[in-house]
């Protein structure tokens, strides 16, 4: 399991990986966030809808815009 760090070294989360390619992503509670497939090349959130195709799991730890 890779642990992921923001720019202060702060940790947002994990990242595994399974035998056969799926990636799961998980917070700093281990809360699931998404899932990748590198079979079909697909993304998904949490409850298993489509996010987009490709490896968009680093969009789950992005910042959110504040107003």
């Amino acid at each position: 399991m890779r642990r992921l760090y923001d720019y202060n070294m702060n940790p947002i989360g994990y990242v595994s990986e399974n035998a056969d390619g799926k990636q799961t992503a998980y917070d700093t509670n281990y809360r699931v966030l998404g899932y990748y497939f590198s079979g079909s090349d697909k993304t998904y959130d949490n409850n298993m809808r489509l996010v987009g195709r490709g490896d968009l799991l680093s969009a789950f730890y992005a910042p959110t815009a504040k107003r």
